[in-house]
């Protein structure tokens, strides 16, 4: 490959910073010329990714860790090495509000699914008959679906509405920030569906996929999350640290992409124009849609829905909680008059957060139904999550001091049909825009990892593209 050739990262959150560090890496590696920009339309990199450093404590107002064992964000941790600074979540138990009042997670189940009988048939999250339907999933015969189904019409059929609304629900909805009933089975679990099409069951196909280790009285079960002990935006800083000097470029926004006879012009904010050759497009759907609105196969992004969601960070004085609860947390189901979603104890979550003698718990509003939430006040947000968790903690004292985090339209929601649409998109993409590829939590998975995925494929595809 003789001349340079210009590649630009539009989007600075983990999946634009991971598709410009790689896109180097593998450049200098395989000796190829490409040079790489990242263009980031707000003052700071790492998009979802921000932590705080206050008093002592530290404060995640994005996600606090990723899953162990999905493999690339280790990896990238360790690439830019910070692999001493990984920290396993403290684990403890883990409750679910139904009805006004915490239950145990039962042990021994995976995403809300049971694969032990005694933990289930002993936990009052179900009535004798919610119990019965969900032990149907056991000669309940498998049923084969072209295509796409929701998350909740396929709990439901197998396992009962029970079981799906006071343990799987939460659990999710927790993740997804969405409804169960509208989310893509295929975008987001196919392997449950997999598991009924191979097993006829997913308590049979649980069990033998992911055998759980019976712990003895006292052991704790294994941590299976990460974080930084200095918080995942020193993840941010480390990838940014490697980055080749003059490869970021801050408060600079994409207004439009036009395709040209040679690559592609994208018109900037500051009225200038960037040539590229290859581009990345590490944003969210709806700023696809917007700097490429010429093309009408992207108008299945403008209708694309995106949830809000708020988190409340709140430090106190041990002393103040005079109810203090043996776990890390709980999420909250639909039919509980509660407007958090979830509250985590992260001084018991992640230790290594919280001085000694201080409390930190961090709340989630923003229910799909309850979307105007996200737009009170600090104070009204407060108010509204002390006054729920008063319900089940006796908190007696005002934090020390709180920090309040809002992110509008921040969950994108994968509906039924999702991964059809994008496939569309993404082969209508290969024929009229080559070289331009998609990364991100709008499309293949939200988690860190996913995301890092997303940028590693898409820097894989970038190099086949410009070297062929």
């Amino acid at each position: 490959m003789g001349e340079q050739k210009q590649v630009v990262v539009v989007g600075g959150g983990i999946s634009g910073l991971t598709s410009a560090y790689y896109l180097q890496k593998e450049a200098r590696n395989q000796g190829h010329d490409i040079h790489v920009q990242l263009l980031e339309s707000s003052p700071h990199l790492g998009g979802k990714i921000s932590t705080v450093q206050k008093d002592g404590f530290t404060i995640e107002r994005g996600p606090d860790s990723f899953l162990a064992r999905k493999e690339s964000a280790g990896r990238l941790v360790k690439e830019v090495g910070i692999e001493d600074e990984l920290v396993p979540n403290g684990t403890g138990q883990s409750y679910i509000l139904v009805n006004g009042k915490l239950h145990k997670m039962p042990s021994g189940s995976y995403m809300g699914i049971p694969t032990r009988v005694r933990p289930f048939l002993f936990s009052g999250l179900f009535t004798p008959a919610g119990k019965m339907r969900a032990s149907l999933d056991l000669v309940k015969p498998k049923k084969t679906v072209d295509g796409d189904q929701s998350l909740g019409l396929f709990f439901r059929r197998r396992l009962g509405n029970q079981v799906v609304e006071n343990l799987i629900e939460p659990l999710l909805s927790g993740i997804y920030a969405g409804d169960i009933d509208r989310l893509s089975l295929q975008s987001t679990f196919p392997n449950f569906y997999d598991l009924e099409q191979e097993y006829g069951s997913l308590i049979k196909g649980l069990r033998q996929t992911y055998p759980l280790k019976k712990s003895k009285k006292g052991e704790k079960k294994p941590s299976m999350f990460r974080t930084l002990r200095n918080g995942l935006g020193s993840l941010v800083e480390a990838v940014e640290d490697k980055l080749e000097p003059g490869t970021v470029h801050k408060g600079v926004k994409v207004e439009h992409i036009e395709k040209k006879e040679e690559g592609y012009h994208l018109l900037l904010s500051d009225g200038t124009v960037q040539e590229a050759d290859a581009v990345i497009l590490a944003v969210p759907h709806f700023a696809v849609q917007r700097m490429l609105s010429q093309f009408e196969f992207f108008k299945p992004f403008k209708e694309t829905n995106a949830t809000s969601v708020a988190n409340v960070a709140m430090a106190f004085n041990a002393s103040a909680i005079k109810q203090d609860i043996d776990g890390t947390g709980f999420v909250v189901s639909r039919n509980s008059d509660f407007r958090i979603t979830a509250c985590t104890w992260t001084h018991k979550k992640w230790p290594h957060s919280t001085p000694e003698g201080k409390v930190l718990l961090r709340c989630y509003v923003g229910k799909p139904s309850d979307q105007e939430v996200v737009g009170k006040s600090d104070e009204e947000i407060q108010e509204i999550v002390l006054n729920d968790l008063n319900k089940t903690m006796n908190i007696t004292d005002k934090p020390e001091f709180s920090v309040v985090t809002r992110w509008y339209d921040a969950m994108p929601q994968y509906a039924v049909g999702h991964k059809q649409r994008l496939n569309d998109i993404t082969a209508h993409m290969e024929k009229e825009l080559p070289g331009v590829y998609l990364a991100g939590g709008s499309y293949r998975g939200i988690g860190l990892p996913d995301c890092i995925d997303q940028g590693e494929a898409a820097v894989k595809r970038v190099m086949d593209y410009l070297t062929a």
